[in-house]
């Protein structure tokens, strides 16, 4: 009898195992689960995005462990896997995001710049010779319809919450998120309340250098980036 070997459903992405699993896609997810915590919540004043940053040594210069990028002056991203991945695709975005302001004269919705990005890593999951983008990200930004913030996954799927996490602990924070969520919170307690969620799931001591806080609210529509001192505060 003709037929693919098991090991084959395992080894290429363009083959579907009999019960419709595309393994390498699977296994792009479990390179996401293992990697650092990220945050993301939007309420009516803006949206935030939370990340902590696994420092492995203390020879590290922790600036050089980046893990919120800024897509446009009003998007902003955070990825947990593949770090590397996650570059590409931002760097991608960004000419995305200058490709539409030049063509259309305004800047692009958080939607638009979401969208792309999905459609391409959906594209990395169809052809051989290639392999997924190990990595998730949360792109979140605030456009003339407000707050938003999306997940992106490996397959390319895109979803829109009010907040969401990715990474190793990303069950035992959306649990939290669940309970204590309200579209009512202020930004600064939406800050306070992914401080809170990664405290609690996170056995490691948060430090300012072992995290990066961003957010942009509906007022000035601009990525700002909490300083070491500033991060202190919220942690105190």
């Amino acid at each position: 009898m003709y037929g693919v070997s098991p090991q084959a459903y395992d080894r290429a992405i363009t083959v579907f195992s009999p019960d419709g699993r595309l393994f390498q896609v699977e296994y792009a997810k479990e390179a996401v689960k293992r990697g650092a915590t990220a945050i993301g919540i939007a309420v009516k004043e803006g949206v935030t995005l939370v990340a902590f940053k696994s420092i492995h040594s203390p020879l590290v210069v922790t600036d050089s462990l980046k893990k919120i990028f800024e897509i446009d002056e009003h998007i902003c991203v955070t990825a947990s896997g593949l770090i590397a991945d996650a570059r590409r695709l931002v760097d991608i975005a960004r000419v995305d995001a200058q490709k539409h302001r030049i063509t259309y004269n305004e800047a692009p919705s958080v939607d638009i710049i979401a969208r792309g990005v999905c459609d391409l890593m959906q594209v990395y999951t169809q052809y051989g010779g290639i392999r997924p983008f190990g990595v998730s990200l949360l792109i979140a930004g605030v456009d003339k319809e407000g707050p938003k913030l999306f997940e992106a996954e490996p397959s390319g799927a895109m979803t829109a919450y009010k907040a969401d996490s990715i990474g190793i602990h990303k069950k035992e924070v959306d649990e939290i998120l669940e309970k204590k969520y309200s579209e009512k919170l202020s930004l600064k307690e939406a800050i306070l309340l992914a401080i809170k969620a990664l405290k609690e799931t996170h056995e490691e001591k948060l430090t300012p250098e072992s995290m990066e806080i961003s957010f942009v609210t509906t007022k000035e529509k601009k990525c700002v980036y909490l300083s070491d001192k500033e991060i202190a505060k919220y942690l105190k």
